[in-house]
């Protein structure tokens, strides 16, 4: 068996300390947007020297948390065990990830905006490209006859605006699920008349 080639296996450690890293990032700083780089670092089990290589700022981490939550949830739509669902259910299903989005949304919003005046970061492309998401799955449904064909991706990402209303620190699983299934309620087709003889 050919032996791993150094570079090779040196550029697999660091994508693994990226991932791991933006992963504790992620979750530390929804929690608490004051979160320390240093407890960051110790719970990713990185030095804070490998910590800054990656992330020079504290700004620069948390808008790659961020971008990386959005990449996670808009990947999760095209996830063939997404595809292997029926349009609906994989639309309701993708919800869940998008709901714990929101809190993550919710979460990092102080830390978000203050980090965006010294990060570029285009808002409009976060929005566009949850709306494509959102779009290919729709489309899947209405394709199916399953969804109403007059809803727009655009009418969806509002109706699911309540997401970033919710408490993260609350219960807010049950409530999230109970308000998702009146969303899709009100987005699966009108079952069409029985033919009368």
């Amino acid at each position: 068996m050919p032996e791993t080639k150094p570079e090779v296996k040196k550029r697999a450690d660091a994508q693994a300390n990226y991932d791991r890293i933006l992963g504790v990032a992620l979750e530390a700083l929804t929690a608490d947007p004051d979160a320390s780089l240093n407890s960051i670092a110790k719970t990713a089990g990185v030095g804070a020297g490998t910590l800054y290589r990656h992330f020079p700022t504290r700004d620069h981490l948390v808008v790659a948390a961020y971008r990386h939550e959005v990449e996670e949830l808009v990947d999760a739509a095209y996830s063939p065990w997404l595809a292997d669902l029926a349009p609906t259910a994989a639309l309701r299903t993708w919800f869940d990830r998008m709901a714990q989005y929101g809190m993550t949304k919710v979460g990092l919003k102080s830390a978000l905006d203050a980090a965006t005046q010294s990060v570029p970061f285009e808002r409009d492309e976060i929005h566009n490209t949850l709306t494509a998401a959102i779009f290919h799955l729709l489309e899947r449904g209405q394709a199916a006859g399953e969804l109403r064909a007059d809803l727009s991706a655009e009418d969806v990402l509002l109706a699911v605006g309540f997401l970033w209303r919710l408490d993260p620190a609350s219960d807010w699983r049950p409530q999230a699920a109970r308000l998702l299934d009146l969303v899709v309620d009100g987005l699966r087709a009108a079952p069409v008349p029985a033919a009368t003889e």
